[in-house]
């Protein structure tokens, strides 16, 4: 019998698969929102089984929404980004790395 950190790791899986099929197909902003839903509360659900079986926590930081929006709102440079995650961090989290990913298709 799989455990809970298997199962939780199973259903990230599937919610990345879908979320993925979803979005290259010509679905509606409903089925977009409805299955960005399910990958956020798979990776939530996943990230607590983690920590709560073996006090390890996921490598990623969530940018806040508010966060988000400010970055979203300016054409900035990936230094500009970096700036605005770098002011978003806990002292503690100083020496994180943060990895941004180019928004150009392969």
């Amino acid at each position: 019998m799989a455990n809970k950190s298997q199962v939780a790791l199973e259903q990230l899986l599937v919610a990345f698969e879908n979320h993925y099929e979803v979005a290259i197909s010509d679905a509606s902003d409903t089925e977009l929102a409805e299955a960005e839903q399910l990958l956020r509360n798979a990776f939530f659900t996943y990230d607590d089984v983690l920590f709560t079986n073996y006090d390890v926590e996921l490598p990623f930081d969530m940018i806040e929404d508010e966060d988000y929006e400010e970055m979203d709102e300016y054409d900035l440079d990936d230094e500009e980004y970096e700036e605005i995650l770098d002011d978003s961090e806990s002292d503690e989290d100083s020496d994180d790395d943060y990895y941004l990913v180019d928004d150009e298709e392969d």
